[in-house]
């Protein structure tokens, strides 16, 4: 019976924009299938193809927001409008406006808990570090961290840098043996030598 009500939800959600919350809750969309219910129903500007999507993300003002090919968000928030303007106009009588666009252009990750602010724009092959709060534009292949976000490395110092970490991990073979597809024998195998290597324990 479960089955036939989340597959009753991910129809009505994914056809018709339908029961949008119960989507999300019940059926945990992964972050690929979010994606391509964002794109047929997110409202959003534009959103290029292999983009990840955690279902937790928020995009506040999706008309706004602009995504490129092979992005990733994770529960992060997108933020395109200022809030405060609605106590400004009515405690000083004005009539204020402050909106921005979020651009985000190809292979970029937007980490955990990020927060981009109104008018900005992440440039291509760029990283937002987990908890960085982005007020201003990123330049393309740059890894920003910190609050306010600032320059940590190019991204292609941090492959590099990852490179020769991944080279010398117990698991390197298993890593360099994946060719993208979900190997369910594989990942245990991952998890079984890195708690032994993490903890000496034998799993």
């Amino acid at each position: 019976m479960a089955a036939v009500i989340r597959a009753t939800l991910r129809h009505l959600a994914m056809r018709h924009g339908k029961a949008v919350g119960l989507y999300r809750r019940f059926c945990h969309p992964a972050p690929e299938e979010y994606a391509q219910f964002l794109r047929r129903h997110g409202r959003l500007f534009a959103i290029g193809d292999n983009c990840f999507i955690d279902p937790a993300a928020e995009i506040l003002d999706p008309a706004y927001v602009r995504l490129g090919n092979n992005v990733q968000l994770t529960n992060c928030t997108l933020i395109g409008h200022d809030g405060s303007i609605n106590v400004l106009n009515r405690a000083y009588n004005v009539k204020l406006d402050k909106v921005g666009k979020i651009d985000i252009r190809d292979n970029c990750f937007i980490g955990h808990r990020a927060i981009l602010m109104p008018g900005v724009t992440i440039g291509p092959n760029s990283i937002v570090a987990a908890g960085a709060v982005v007020t201003k534009d990123v330049p393309a292949h740059t890894v920003v961290a910190g609050v306010p976000a600032k320059m940590v490395c190019t991204t292609e110092e941090l492959v590099k840098k990852l490179q020769d970490q991944t080279a010398t991990l117990p698991w390197a073979d298993l890593i360099e043996k994946r060719n993208g597809a979900f190997d369910p024998a594989m990942e245990a195998e991952l998890i079984r030598r890195r708690v032994e290597h993490f903890y000496g324990h034998k799993v």
